[in-house]
């Protein structure tokens, strides 16, 4: 297992005896028998599209946590592919490495994902913010005129992406992603995704968060269609503190906004290789993944 030089930063899972299966900027996927995949978080991060040299402390369990916690949370919206996040429930061969997995890995049911991300938006935001202006709309949907830089929409959107390899996720308009994965499973993920993210904003609400926007991703098994992949966390999501929102303008987040701001003071030309953080940015980015979840959760978060 490769780290960085702070014990508590793991950037690679380098478990050499499993089969990996997928990895991404965050996450390693391995094969787990015929029907199981093992998700890691790391603690990798990535801005403008690059994974960084240095690592954010306790992202990858921030990650894992958040999502459980919402899988519980929205199990009566929609099932899932959780199968266990108990370490001492894994298969012997994937129990060697428990140390590492504790706290930042789940075991799931293999499912054939759907080749879209199901977006909702419920504020003018990001992305969105700039279709708006160029056009009126986003994502093919007509908004009032006059709008400011995150204004509450009239009602959440959903505006779906494809999911791209490499580089930025493209938004689409709902015709086109019928095209993708057919009418009738189409209005399905749109109306499941628009129920979740009412439930889990209704919720947040009452914590002092805004969530202004998420993507879920969806997949099929046998049982039918389940939410995977992560959700409802800071990568995924734009949290914001209800008591700083103040419309027409950028609003301050739970998220990677020091990164952000890191790269940009030292003009960092957003191509190879990706710079190191310095401690400060870190600890500060840290800080806000684990706040974020403790807010939203009223819990600690786990150490393991």
């Amino acid at each position: 297992m490769n780290t960085t030089n702070s014990a508590n930063v793991l950037l690679q899972t380098g478990f050499h005896d499993l089969k990996l299966h997928a990895s991404g900027k965050v996450r390693d996927v391995y094969t787990v028998g015929k029907e199981h995949l093992l998700f890691v978080a790391t603690d990798r991060i990535s801005a403008f599209d690059y994974v960084l040299a240095s690592g954010i402390p306790e992202k990858g369990r921030v990650l894992t946590q958040l999502s459980l916690f919402w899988f519980e949370f929205l199990k009566d919206v929609v099932p899932n592919h959780l199968v266990t996040a108990n370490v001492d429930e894994y298969p012997a061969e994937v129990r060697t490495h428990a140390d590492a997995l504790r706290g930042r890995s789940m075991m799931v049911i293999k499912a054939e994902m759907f080749p879209v991300e199901c977006v909702v938006r419920g504020y003018l935001s990001g992305s969105g913010w700039k279709e708006y202006q160029k056009t009126g709309a986003v994502c093919g949907i007509k908004l009032p005129a006059g709008m400011k830089e995150s204004d509450k929409l009239p009602e959440p959107i959903f505006t779906p992406s494809t999911k791209a390899v490499s580089g930025h996720d493209e938004n689409i308009s709902f015709d086109e992603m019928v095209k993708h994965v057919g009418a009738a499973d189409a209005e399905t993920l749109r109306t499941l995704t628009l129920g979740i993210y009412k439930k889990a904003a209704d919720y947040a609400a009452t914590r002092g968060i805004i969530i202004a926007d998420t993507k879920f991703e969806f997949g099929r098994t046998s049982r039918g269609i389940i939410l995977g992949d992560e959700v409802l966390t800071p990568d995924s999501s734009r949290f914001w503190p209800a008591d700083k929102y103040s419309p027409g303008r950028a609003q301050e987040s739970f998220d990677k906004q020091y990164v952000r701001d890191y790269l940009e003071e030292i003009k960092w030309e957003k191509k190879p290789p990706a710079p190191a953080l310095p401690p400060d940015v870190q600890a500060r980015t840290s800080e806000k993944y684990v706040e974020a979840y403790r807010k939203l959760t009223g819990r600690e978060l786990p150490r393991g």
